[in-house]
């Protein structure tokens, strides 16, 4: 079972706490993780986009001139897609991006996330994130005195409007709970940083 430290705000060791193995110490697959990230990515596209072809572009009912005896190329309406302001050939259409992994695999991917993370050293658990108001330079001096270099993402136990409006004007920081802790988020941020109520709670909502 891999343990690892239990700091507090200044940065100080207050003990350790053990990490679930299952969660935190399973094998690291790359292609779990990268197939999670983009059905995550899909899912957030909007898809509507949407270009015109011939006959949806206004005008060109008329032949432009007669078939044969002008000299010119032979041509049946000026909205052809090789006229200026003409329609787009195989141009995109509205459509639906998303997709849809299994559940097994997108827990696979978390854990595999997460591990990694651990495995790179780029995993922290605190004790707690306590603020009695909104201060932005106390989530500054925190990370400061973890030596964070990068973005940061901060995982609580559950919604705290202190930690998210100090953190939220601060450049590379995020804050979730631990029930909307994803793989993109994890992969996108330098370090990982949870409460140990938020660890907790990962292990409650996401072990199987």
């Amino acid at each position: 079972m891999p343990t690892v430290e239990l700091l507090n705000m200044q940065g100080e060791q207050v003990g350790e706490i053990e990490l679930h193995p299952s969660i935190f110490a399973c094998e690291v697959k790359m292609s779990l993780i990268h197939d999670v990230a983009r059905m995550l990515l899909n899912n957030r596209r909007l898809g509507t986009v949407g270009t015109k072809t011939r006959g949806e572009v206004r005008g060109g009912g008329k032949k432009p001139w007669r078939q044969k005896g002008t000299g010119r190329a032979r041509h049946g309406s000026i909205r052809s897609p090789i006229w200026k302001g003409g329609g787009i050939v195989f141009g995109p259409k509205p459509r639906d991006y998303r997709f849809l992994l299994p559940k097994k695999v997108r827990r696979a991917a978390l854990y595999a996330a997460l591990s990694a993370k651990l495995k790179d050293n780029q995993l922290t658990v605190l004790d707690e994130i306590k603020l009695e108001q909104p201060k932005t330079k106390e989530i500054v001096r925190m990370l400061q005195n973890l030596q964070v270099e990068g973005k940061a993402l901060l995982v609580t136990a559950g919604p705290d409007l202190n930690v998210y409006r100090s953190g939220r004007n601060i450049p590379g920081v995020k804050t979730v709970i631990a029930r909307q802790l994803n793989v993109l988020d994890i992969i996108n941020h330098d370090r990982l940083i949870l409460t140990k109520d938020a660890v907790k709670s990962v292990e409650e909502v996401f072990a199987s």
